[in-house]
């Protein structure tokens, strides 16, 4: 297997961004025994300007503060990478927003219909060994895979 194809600029900011998260969300649990997915700090950040009942609901509006919180800190967190000299041209965008958008509003609706996304079924879920998020890992996964194939299949890059 070609790594270097796989990993044209290295693996080593794949590696060090890996463990920043996963002792950020480690870190979370141990001092407070808060679960940080960001599925949930996107629905209690909409609590406070929606009236839907949906957000409404009391584990959203009750977490909004810390959650806020969490979510300020992974902005801040990308914006001192990227100033401290960790923004480079090869990691910009060229894809068009509404297929930004389009992709955002997928991931978006699988996280609600999984309950959870990524990070709190990927890190925290599959950490403390819950068997729905590794099934839910497993799904998001399979169908990364298969939509990453289709793409190319259709001559998408």
């Amino acid at each position: 297997m070609d790594w270097n194809a796989l990993f044209p600029f290295g693996y080593a900011h794949y590696l060090g961004g890996g463990l920043i998260i996963g002792c950020g969300v480690a870190l979370l649990f141990l001092t407070t025994g808060l679960i940080g997915g960001m599925s949930t700090v996107f629905s209690s950040t909409w609590s406070f300007v929606s009236r839907l009942p949906y957000f409404a609901q009391a584990r959203f509006r009750d977490s909004r503060g810390w959650r806020l919180i969490y979510a300020a800190g992974l902005i801040l967190g990308a914006a001192l990478w990227w100033a401290l000299g960790g923004g480079d041209a090869a990691y910009r965008v060229t894809i068009p927003w509404w297929q930004l958008a389009a992709g955002g509003f997928i991931a978006g609706f699988g996280a609600r219909m999984s309950n959870g996304c990524t990070s709190g079924h990927g890190i925290c879920g599959m950490a403390s060994l819950q068997a729905p998020s590794l099934l839910a890992v497993l799904t998001f996964l399979a169908t990364a895979i298969a939509t990453a194939h289709l793409v190319l299949a259709l001559g998408g890059r």
